[in-house]
C-alpha cells in the first residue's frame, strides 16, 4: 500500500525557474523583485551548474550561490536548489571518459549536451556524490532554501544505458536475481537459437544483433535494470541531502519519464514528487500527423492523471510559458491569449498545488534559445506576465481547494512489468497503446474520469476497493497473487474489466501454457480457443450486444464461457461470426468481464453505461465534449475545474447553484464560456 507523502504545500502555490548564472549580477535583483510583484514566491536554481561550484576536480567555491541566495534572502524569495548532475563539467568527461554513456553499439556520448553520464560509473557515482555533500553541507541549513531538486528530468533524453560500467553491473543485478547461471538460463530460455551461458561474463546489457533480436526475457530484465540504476543513483543523493536539510525542507525531483519505476522511487527518495508540463508538445510544427493526439493540448490530462497515481497532491517544476523548441529540433506556437492559464489550471485542476512556470526570461544563447519564458529576451514586460499576474489572482482565490482530492468513478490498472513488456513485444506494444489512448479518450469526452493504480506484489486490497469499476485493460504478464487479489475485490462488490492478450505470460515474459487467460480464468468464466489481429483483408470487426453493434479493433479473442461465464456478445463477421466476444462472470457480490478486443471511445462508452458509472457529474453540470470537467473534494465541499480548451465560445449547463471561486459571483442554468476560459466553482448545496 502507497506510504503517505512526506510533504504537502499548505497554499497554492507559484514560482518560476531562473538562472542566475545566465544573466548579468545587474538583472538580478530586479529580476527577483518583478517576480514578487507578480506573485512568484519561489524560485528553482543550479541544477545545471556544476561549475559554479567545482570549476575544477576537487576545488570548490561557494562565493557564487552565496552571493545569490544571500540577494534571495533579502528579498525573502523561496529557494528550491537543484543538484548539478545531469551536466557532468568539462574536465569530468575529459578526464574520466567512462562515465560517459553510449549508443548500443558502444560509442560514447560527448560533452556538450546533457544527460551523457551512465548512472553505474563508479566513478560517477564518487564525483556525484562528493558534489551533492559539498552543497547540501554547504547550503542545508540556508534559510531562503526550502526544498532540493535531484539531478534532473531522470531518464530524459535517454532511457536506456550501454557503458560497460552498465554491463559489469547488469551481470551483479542477474547474478543476485537468480544465483546460477542454470536459473538464469532456464528463465530466459536460452536454449533457443543456442544463446545459453556458461559464464557470467559472457553477459552484458542488449549489444546490437541482427534484425534487432535480442532475447526478450533478457531485454525484459534489462528494462528492470535500468530502473533500479536510476532509483539507487537518486536514493545516493537524496540520502546525503537528509544529513543537512532543515526539518521541513523537501526533496523532490522532476519526472515522468520512461524505464523507471516513478513509485517506487518517489516512496524510496523523495517527500513529494514534481512534474514538467508542456501541453504545446501537442501543437508541435514539425510533428508526424500520423501520431498526433486528436484531443491535443487537453491530451496533457493522461499524464496528469499517471503523476497523481504517483504523488496525489504534487508540484509542477516547469509549466510551460511560452513556445518550445530547441536550435536542434522542435517547433511550436506561442500559447495563445489564455492558454498560459488554461494550462497551469489544467496542472491544478489534476492535483497540482504548486505551479512554477519554466522559465522567467528566454536564454538569448545555447541550444534553448527557442524554449521561451514568461518573458522574451528584451526583457520587457509582456502579455505572458501580465497573465502570469492574473494567474495569480485567481490561484489566490483557489487556497481553499488546496489538498482537496480528485474524484475518479473507475480506475485504470497498469503495473511496470506489463509497462516494460511494450519496449519488448511489438505485438502487446499497439495492442496496449490503442487501449490506453482510448481509455483517457472515452473519460475525457464522455466525462467520466479515472485514476490510475499501479499494482505490485503489496497493493492493498483497500486501494482497489475505492473504485466501482477497475479496468485492467491487457495485463499479458500475470502473477498468482495479483490473481487472488483481484478474485478478492470482485469477490468484495467491484467490477473487472479486462481486455484481449491477457494473462498468457509469466514475470520472465515466457508464454504459459495454460487456456488464456491463464490465471484470470476462473475470474472471467472465459476460455480463449482462437485469437487473432484483425485482418485489414476484411471489414472492420463488430459485435452485437444486447442489439447494439459494438466495434472490437486491432485484436480479437475468440473464447468460449467456462465455469458459470456468461456471453454478452457475439461477433458479427470475420471466420468466427458467432462466437462471443465478450463474457461476463459473477463472483461473490461483484463480476468481472472480459471483453474480447482493445478498447476504442465507442465501445468504452458502452462498458461505462453497462457499469453504472457514465457521467457521474450530469445531475450538477453539462458540457459538451470540447470542455474538460474535474472535480476535486474537501471535506463535504465538491468543487468543479471546468476547463475549455478550444479558440471558440463553449456552453455550460450548471444544473444546481455554484459560486464562482474566481469572482464570489452564484451561478445556475446556462454559462457561456469564452476561448480556452477556466472557471472553477463550489457547488452551494
Amino acid at each position: 500500500m502507497r506510504k503517505p507523502q512526506n510533504f504537502q504545500w499548505k497554499e497554492i502555490t507559484m514560482g518560476t525557474c531562473y538562472y542566475p548564472e545566465h544573466w548579468s549580477r545587474e538583472l538580478w535583483q530586479d529580476d527577483l523583485q518583478r517576480m514578487k510583484a507578480a506573485g512568484i514566491t519561489v524560485i528553482r536554481v543550479a541544477e545545471f551548474a556544476w561549475n559554479k561550484v567545482e570549476p575544477e576536480e576537487n576545488v570548490f567555491v561557494f562565493d557564487f550561490w552565496d552571493e545569490f541566495l544571500k540577494l534571495c534572502k533579502l528579498e525573502e524569495m523561496q529557494v528550491i536548489f537543484g543538484t548539478p548532475t545531469a551536466t557532468p563539467p568539462a574536465w569530468l568527461t575529459e578526464k574520466y571518459p567512462e562515465v560517459l554513456n553510449c549508443r548500443q553499439d558502444g560509442v560514447p556520448y560527448r560533452h556538450g549536451a546533457r544527460r551523457h553520464y551512465n548512472y553505474n560509473s563508479p566513478k560517477y557515482r564518487e564525483l556525484s556524490a562528493r558534489i551533492v555533500e559539498k552543497l547540501a553541507q554547504h547550503y542545508g541549513k540556508h534559510p531562503a532554501i526550502v526544498g532540493w531538486q535531484i539531478d534532473n528530468e531522470l531518464n530524459c533524453e535517454v532511457d536506456e544505458f550501454y557503458s560497460e560500467a552498465d554491463s559489469v553491473a547488469f551481470r551483479n543485478f542477474v547474478k543476485e536475481k537468480y544465483k546460477t547461471l542454470d536459473n538464469l538460463n532456464e528463465a530466459w530460455g536460452t536454449v533457443f537459437w543456442n544463446q545459453t551461458y556458461t559464464d557470467w561474463e559472457q553477459i552484458y546489457v542488449p549489444r546490437p544483433v541482427l534484425n534487432n533480436g535480442c532475447n526478450p526475457h533478457l531485454r525484459l530484465d534489462y528494462y528492470r535494470f535500468i530502473s533500479e540504476s536510476t532509483i539507487s543513483f537518486c536514493k545516493m543523493q537524496a540520502e546525503i541531502i537528509s544529513k543537512y536539510k532543515k526539518d521541513g525542507d523537501y526533496i523532490t525531483t522532476n519526472g515522468m519519464f520512461w524505464n523507471l519505476d516513478n513509485h517506487k522511487m518517489a516512496e524510496e527518495c523523495l517527500d513529494v514528487y514534481t512534474y514538467d508540463s508542456y501541453p504545446s508538445f501537442a501543437f508541435g510544427l514539425n510533428r508526424d500527423p500520423k501520431t498526433a493526439k486528436d484531443l491535443n493540448d487537453r491530451h496533457w490530462s493522461k499524464n496528469l492523471t499517471e503523476v497523481r497515481s504517483i504523488c496525489p497532491h504534487f508540484g509542477i517544476m516547469e509549466q510551460q510559458s511560452g513556445a518550445g523548441g530547441w536550435t536542434t529540433r522542435m517547433e511550436g506556437p506561442a500559447p495563445r491569449p489564455g492558454q498560459l492559464t488554461l494550462w497551469a489550471m489544467q496542472s491544478v485542476a489534476h492535483g497540482a498545488d504548486y505551479i512554477s512556470f519554466f522559465r522567467w526570461r528566454t536564454c538569448t544563447f545555447s541550444t534553448e534559445m527557442y524554449w521561451h519564458g514568461i518573458l522574451d529576451y528584451d526583457n520587457r514586460d509582456n502579455r505572458k506576465l501580465a497573465e502570469v499576474k492574473d494567474f495569480y489572482n485567481k490561484l489566490k482565490c483557489l487556497d481553499e481547494v488546496c489538498g482537496a482530492d480528485y474524484t475518479a468513478a473507475f480506475g485504470v490498472l497498469k503495473d511496470y512489468d506489463n509497462m516494460w513488456d511494450t519496449n519488448v513485444d511489438v505485438w502487446h506494444r499497439r495492442v496496449e497503446a490503442q487501449s490506453s489512448e482510448e481509455i483517457f479518450i472515452a473519460s475525457e469526452i464522455y466525462h467520466t474520469p479515472y485514476n490510475t493504480l499501479y499494482l505490485n506484489e503489496d497493493t492493498d486490497i483497500k486501494e482497489l476497493q475505492k473504485y466501482p469499476v477497475l479496468i485492467y485493460a491487457h495485463p499479458v504478464i500475470m502473477t498468482g497473487k495479483k490473481a487472488t487479489l483481484l478474485k478478492e475485490y470482485v469477490a468484495n462488490g467491484g467490477i473487472l474489466i479486462i481486455g484481449c492478450r491477457s494473462g498468457y505470460k509469466q514475470e520472465n515474459g515466457k508464454c504459459v501454457m495454460l487456456p488464456q487467460p491463464g490465471l484470470l480464468q476462473k475470474i472471467t468464466g472465459s476460455d480463449v480457443r482462437d485469437f487473432t489481429f484483425t485482418s485489414p483483408a476484411e471489414p472492420s470487426v463488430t459485435a452485437n450486444w444486447d442489439g447494439q453493434t459494438i466495434d472490437m479493433p486491432i485484436f480479437n479473442d475468440i473464447m468460449e464461457p467456462v465455469e458459470e461465464g456468461e456471453t454478452l456478445a457475439f461477433y458479427d463477421n470475420s471466420y468466427y461470426a458467432g462466437k462471443p466476444a465478450v463474457i461476463r462472470k459473477n463472483t461473490g457480490k461483484g463480476y468481472a468481464i472480459h471483453f474480447g478486443s482493445t478498447f476504442s471511445r465507442e465501445n468504452m462508452k458502452v462498458l461505462l453505461e453497462y457499469t453504472g458509472i457514465l457521467e457521474p457529474f450530469q445531475a450538477m453540470l453539462e458540457a459538451p465534449q470540447e470542455v474538460e470537467v474535474i472535480q476535486r473534494v474537501k471535506g463535504n465541499k465538491k468543487y468543479f475545474f471546468v476547463l475549455n480548451y478550444m479558440g471558440s465560445e463553449q456552453k455550460i449547463v450548471l444544473k444546481k447553484q455554484m459560486r464562482s471561486l474566481y469572482d464570489n459571483v452564484i451561478a445556475n442554468g446556462e454559462i457561456c464560456m469564452k476561448p480556452y476560459e477556466t472557471i472553477v466553482y463550489e457547488v452551494l448545496e
